[in-house]
């Protein structure tokens, strides 16, 4: 069984991080470089960058924070926000980068995504789904764009499958309604999205108990999990969480 994977996230806005509930009512949680630091050595797999303004802003995402994080940390960075075309991924991983994260690009122009494939390879590629189902079945969960502010319409789980088809090498998924709550992942929405797909699933949006994580690696058979409240305020760390997993059976890479 291929070991499941635990992923920081740093969501920045103007230089810093932030974290709120449902894409709103952000609080600021820390500088980009010390907190990529501080949960790489905390055993956290991966982290993620995501400048969640950029787009809406309509401006580049912040190169010099990636810089800086990047110089600091040894395990896998995936950056994204702001990435419009094959120029601005290039970029990215010359500020030190190991994935781009495209998301209302490649809705507006699906073709990114193989452009950015072809170049760099589908294992560098994440598109990134922001889904907001409400009380719907998870078939009707729609995509959102602009960092959640745009109803596009799309079907989140025809979206996910459009992508890998296009050289997409992973979904990061992220359920707006229970983004910030700690209430539990969307096991209900992940699975229909893993269910379609062949490439890795990353849950994102409601963990706040080491259950909740339990439960989206097998009830919602995610590949990874993805959190920001839970480390950034102090809850857990990605250590203390992995050892939790492996000891209720879950296969993973345990720091030393």
């Amino acid at each position: 069984m291929l070991t499941r994977r635990i992923i920081a996230c740093l969501d920045v806005s103007a230089g810093r991080v932030v974290k709120g509930v449902q894409f709103i009512d952000l609080k600021d949680a820390g500088d980009p470089a010390e907190l990529a630091t501080k949960h790489a050595d905390g055993g956290a797999d991966e982290i993620v960058f995501l400048d969640i303004t950029a787009t809406h802003e309509k401006r580049a995402l912040l190169l010099d924070a990636v810089r800086r994080a990047a110089e600091k940390i040894f395990i896998p960075l995936t950056v994204g926000g702001g990435i419009r075309t094959l120029d601005d991924a290039l970029q990215v991983f010359d500020a030190g980068a190991d994935k781009v994260s495209v998301n209302s690009a490649a809705l507006t122009r699906p073709e990114l995504i193989t452009e950015i494939g072809s170049r760099f390879g589908a294992q560098a590629v994440v598109v990134a789904i922001d889904g907001r189902r409400g009380p719907d079945a998870p078939d009707r969960a729609k995509v959102y764009a602009s960092g959640g502010r745009k109803d596009t319409g799309r079907s989140v789980v025809k979206w996910a499958k459009e992508a890998e088809e296009r050289g997409a090498g992973e979904i990061l998924l992220t359920s707006m309604d229970s983004d910030g709550m700690r209430t539990g992942f969307d096991c209900e929405l992940t699975a229909a999205v893993g269910n379609t797909v062949q490439i890795p699933v990353i849950a994102s949006g409601g963990a706040g108990t080491v259950e909740h994580f339990a439960e989206v690696f097998t009830r919602g058979r995610a590949d990874a999990a993805l959190a920001a409240s839970i480390f950034h305020f102090g809850v857990s760390d990605a250590r203390t969480l992995k050892q939790q997993l492996a000891a209720v059976g879950l296969p993973m890479r345990l720091p030393c």
